[in-house]
């Protein structure tokens, strides 16, 4: 059954989905591998489509696999598809374009987090709503961080006490997105990034586990595992 998105919802989503996943290693397009059987990215959809606030989806996939992913996804939920640039930037900014006038908030969401949890939409969107010009979802640091050098040999330890793990997805006023990747130079693997260099806070609220990004086949394995348990 095809979720029905919000028509009074002020939130746009873009999911840039055109990466080849390399460190996947060899097949098809990340967002396009299987997890329980289903696509990356259907997974990914159809979280996000169950959050309430979202009023707009738009894809960003491969080139050559445009009408190919809007078949893929249009039992899932009424998505826009368009085609994705050679660098994930390019590829958030062909979807920003094709977002339609009425909503005011963006969010970035990685197709490669597809058990994302509605919940955390939510969250990164409210924050938004209430005044904040861009929010990320992120996790404490667990692990000992070494800071290296080229040999591998260890300069010293750095303080995790004040670092934290970023996940997505990243949320932010429209104007305020749209503004950060005009002004783009070189390509950033993080939209929030984009917005900082532009001297904008970027504000944080908690993430989830359940949030992880498959990019090794670990990731795979332990997301096969999470969806086979109930996420």
């Amino acid at each position: 059954m095809t979720a029905q998105l919000n028509p009074c919802g002020d939130v746009a989503v873009l999911v840039p989905a055109a990466g080849a996943g390399v460190r996947l290693g060899p097949g098809r397009p990340k967002a396009l591998r299987l997890l329980g059987g289903e696509p990356l990215l259907v997974h990914a959809v159809r979280r996000l489509a169950a959050a309430p606030s979202v009023h707009t989806i738009v894809v960003a996939a491969p080139a050559a696999e445009v009408a190919a992913v809007r078949d893929l996804l249009a039992p899932v939920a009424p998505v826009t598809v368009v085609p994705g640039g050679a660098e994930r930037q390019a590829s958030v900014a062909a979807a920003l374009a094709a977002v339609p006038a009425g909503p005011q908030i963006v969010l970035v969401h990685d197709a490669a987090r597809a058990l994302t949890p509605p919940d955390l939409v939510e969250s990164v969107a409210a924050a938004v709503r209430a005044g904040h010009d861009a929010v990320i979802p992120v996790l404490p640091v667990v692990d000992t961080i070494k800071e290296v050098d080229a040999d591998e040999v260890v300069l010293g330890t750095v303080d995790r006490s004040a670092l934290r793990a970023v996940q997505t997805p990243q949320g932010f006023r429209r104007a305020v997105l749209t503004a950060a990747h005009a002004a783009a130079g070189d390509p950033l693997t993080d939209d929030a990034g984009l917005v900082e260099k532009q001297g904008v806070p970027v504000s944080c609220v908690p993430g989830s586990e359940y949030a992880l990004k498959v990019t090794r086949p670990f990731d795979l394995a332990l997301a096969e595992h999470l969806l086979a348990t109930g996420a």
